[in-house]
């Protein structure tokens, strides 16, 4: 296996039997299909092929593209389910009203539907709940940084309690495999080899990139925060924390993209928790997911070999 000679800003998600690929200037969808072609779709990355200087600007891009991957990945995730026969029944009278009232629009706004529910639903699981519960230790342990200690140890079994839960579905399995084969088709293409299977198959399937590892750091990063904020009303500090989600967001994503530029002692220590955490979310692929990884990657990149420079 060829030494890393390049960073890619070349990213991707794993989808409903297929990949989906982010590149400067084309996302691609590649999807296998019930017949065993692989079907590839492509659209400009940015709308009017400008990146808005809110994907520019340090820190507050971080929360701009987090935003904007969830709504695009959840529309692929639909996409690719429909594509590879997952939902073959009739569509529910509500489906089709839906599709009568929002037409081309539905999946956009479904996709931001889902993205106000994802961020409920975290806020959930990694606010109100640690907070709730680590308060109820408040008489033992106190308010100092043992409690928050607790809060944080709450949050990470939380998120790897629920990862290791989800790895057990044979469907979501299928997803973590095609995660592994986006990972080793790109770490083959920064080691500058062709990519076929044949190269692509010895590769490492962790990556510093990956949206595993961003999770942990927001998760780490929020842990960091809230040892600072006060004890003293456990709601009020879970309101604060709420508040502070964009701030928690920024952070990790400038610290993600530091690790995934660099390769120091600090980068690897950045990475370390999250690339640990990826041998959960991500599988080893067969040739057919390595197929599939490949078409969606060939589709995003450049002619200007370094205008995906990470």
């Amino acid at each position: 296996m060829s030494t890393c000679k390049k960073k890619t800003s070349i990213g991707g998600q794993a989808l409903i039997e297929g990949i989906m690929m982010r590149g400067p200037f084309v996302t691609s969808m590649a999807t296998r299909m019930p017949d065993g072609s692989i079907d590839v779709e492509t659209w400009p990355t940015n709308k009017g092929g400008k990146v808005h200087w809110t994907r520019k600007v340090p820190f507050l891009r971080g929360i701009f593209n987090m935003v904007d991957s969830l709504v695009v990945g959840y529309g692929c995730l639909m996409k690719s389910a429909e594509k590879a026969g997952v939902e073959e029944e009739e569509p529910s009278k509500f489906d089709r009203w839906l599709e009568q009232k929002l037409g081309d629009n539905m999946m956009k706004v479904l996709g931001g539907f889902a993205v106000v529910l994802g961020v409920a639903l975290a806020a959930v699981l990694f606010i109100f709940i640690p907070t709730g519960l680590s308060s109820l230790l408040r008489p033992v342990v106190g308010t100092g940084i043992v409690l928050s200690l607790i809060e944080g140890l709450i949050k990470v079994f939380i998120l790897v309690g629920y990862m290791a839960l989800c790895s057990r579905m044979k469907e979501i399995r299928r997803v973590f495999e095609y995660h592994g084969a986006e990972h080793k088709s790109i770490a083959c293409y920064e080691a500058m080899e062709p990519l076929t299977v044949e190269n692509i198959r010895p590769q490492c399937r962790f990556h510093p990139r990956c949206g595993t590892s961003f999770l942990f750091l927001v998760i780490l990063i929020s842990i960091i925060i809230g040892s600072f904020i006060s004890w003293k009303n456990a709601l009020l500090r879970a309101a604060i924390k709420l508040l502070l989600i964009p701030v928690v967001v920024g952070i990790a994503y400038e610290l993600i993209k530091l690790a995934g530029r660099c390769d120091n002692i600090l980068t690897r220590v950045i990475s370390a928790p999250g690339l640990w955490l990826q041998r959960i979310t991500t599988c080893e692929p067969d040739d057919g997911q390595i197929e599939c990884a490949v078409a969606a990657l060939k589709a995003v990149i450049p002619e200007d070999e370094n205008a995906d420079r990470w």
